[in-house]
């Protein structure tokens, strides 16, 4: 499947069969293919937390408003923002780089973050929807349906996956066979009410 007809296939299904179990192979791939999504720094601030546990998708579909595809998808990926990765040993995200590279860019990171909490916060929300997308197209390429959220309790989710303090989630993305079709779309805006030619007047 080319990238454009996974982009314009891809919607948002809330119906999946609770049958379908995807295999690790296919859950490897996709995980696989998140991870080469950008980020700021390359500090890859995105982690993925793979919900399988039966007992523990009731209990989020408990406080996501009773979503039945957050228990139905054959995985629930809760992209989960680490707010802090900017100070974890920054020199491994650019191990493989030259050391002029690494020279300038790693005490960079630092200077970028430091005592800037809503920066720290912005650039992980962006890059775990990057990184969500990344994830959504893919699984289309395979064969499978998607459904990315974000309603649900934040805190309690953070509760009942143990998040560190200095962790949030950022959405959900929920994967597996599809097995009702989108509703048509609601209405696409054309492009000369989204798209300003150099600068707003």
């Amino acid at each position: 499947m080319q990238v454009k007809e996974a982009i314009q296939q891809r919607r948002s299904i809330k119906h999946f069969d609770p049958i379908h179990v995807m295999t690790e192979k296919d859950i490897h791939e996709l995980l696989s293919h998140a991870i080469l999504s950008p980020t700021a720094f390359n500090i890859q601030n995105w982690r993925f937390v793979v919900v399988t546990d039966k007992a523990l998708r009731q209990k989020i579909r408990a406080v996501s408003w009773g979503q039945a595809q957050v228990e139905e998808a054959s995985v629930l990926i809760v992209m989960v923002a680490d707010l802090m990765a900017w100070n974890r040993e920054p020199a491994r995200y650019w191990k493989d780089a030259p050391k002029p590279v690494q020279d300038y860019l790693v005490p960079a990171i630092q200077q970028y973050y430091e005592g800037k909490t809503e920066v720290q916060r912005d650039e992980a929300m962006r890059s775990c929807g990057m990184a969500a997308m990344n994830i959504m197209l893919t699984a289309k390429s395979m064969g499978y349906d998607t459904c990315p959220m974000d309603g649900f309790d934040f805190e309690k989710v953070s509760e009942l996956l143990n998040l560190p303090k200095d962790h949030t989630p950022a959405m959900f993305v929920c994967v597996g066979k599809g097995i009702k079709e989108a509703m048509p779309r609601g209405g696409q805006l054309p492009l000369n009410e989204v798209v300003i030619q150099n600068q707003f007047k």
